[in-house]
């Protein structure tokens, strides 16, 4: 009994008999240690545990913080899409303004050729084709910083660019007037300056103006404040009417069911001049109608402030 250490008596509710336990030093010493190495093990569990814990709470705001960022950068790249997309159509249009203002040549303004109807001087030698211009490709979008600064630089050239127009345009207010800058109906452009295939011989031929389809009946306007010079009826462009505007400007106005106004009339931009009809060499009812600048056919489309 010298060598016990420790005795431990068991006694049981439902016996009389006793168990005695005794433990030596060293089985003492090894309870201790093993209880306390499990004690240390089990404290590590709890430790990472928590820690493992305060990690998911992170991941999961980081994850939520993420989505919010990703929302958000889209709306924005959304929004920036769009202002390119309007400055983009405001540059066309202060183009415009600036061939109105003859300040550029029509050239700046490229529109793709299609298909349009014969007039009555198709004896006039047309010019020689071009070839056909691919557009080159658009590059790497600009991101983040650069696209903005990029926008609004272009922002504040053409702000520069109308505050001269606008000047320009306070200061020749007839020019202004002058100048073709609307359709004359109101419709589809149904075929467009530039060659095509005849839609009655099937003949590569140059049409020297644009169609604009509508229901027969409809009016027709000027585009432009002038004098009617010509009210007449040819084999091609049926019933038609010519207006000049000065500084170089004219329009006609083809394949009328009927007329509105006599020659030598004035008229203000939008005055009904005629009705959509089917004369002349017409496949259907529209309004062929041709700019002319210093005698010479021009696109219409290059001088439309709207469509």
């Amino acid at each position: 009994m010298a060598k016990k250490h420790l005795s431990v008596i068991i006694v049981p509710h439902t016996k009389t008999s006793t168990r005695t336990l005794c433990f030596s030093r060293r089985k003492l010493k090894g309870l201790a240690i093993g209880g306390i190495a499990l004690g240390v093990v089990l404290l590590a569990v709890l430790v990472d545990y928590a820690r493992m814990n305060v990690i998911r709470g992170r991941y999961r705001a980081l994850r939520a913080e993420t989505a919010e960022q990703r929302s958000t950068i889209a709306d924005y790249e959304k929004s920036v899409t769009e202002l390119r997309s309007k400055i983009s159509d405001l540059e066309t249009y202060t183009k415009k303004l600036n061939v109105m203002a003859g300040l550029k040549s029509p050239d700046v303004l490229t529109a793709p050729a299609g298909v349009g109807g014969g007039g009555p001087d198709t004896d006039e030698p047309e010019p020689p084709l071009e070839p056909d211009q691919t557009p080159p490709a658009s590059g790497p979008q600009l991101g983040g910083l650069e696209a903005v600064q990029s926008l609004g630089r272009k922002a504040m050239s053409l702000e520069s660019n109308l505050s001269s127009l606008l000047n320009f345009f306070e200061a020749d207010s007839l020019r202004l007037a002058s100048t073709p800058s609307i359709m004359p109906a109101a419709g589809w452009i149904s075929s467009v300056y530039g060659h095509r295939n005849d839609p009655f011989t099937g003949a590569w031929t140059m049409h020297w103006g644009i169609d604009i389809s509508t229901n027969v009946g409809n009016p027709i306007m000027a585009t432009a404040d002038g004098i009617v010079i010509k009210v007449q009826t040819d084999r091609y462009l049926g019933k038609y009417v010519t207006i000049s505007h000065g500084n170089g400007f004219t329009t006609v106005y083809g394949h009328m069911s009927n007329f509105a106004v006599k020659a030598g009339q004035k008229v203000k931009r939008r005055d009904i001049i005629g009705y959509i009809g089917q004369t002349g060499k017409a496949a259907g009812p529209h309004v062929h109608y041709e700019v002319l600048k210093d005698g010479k056919r021009v696109d219409p489309r290059n001088y439309f402030l709207e469509e």
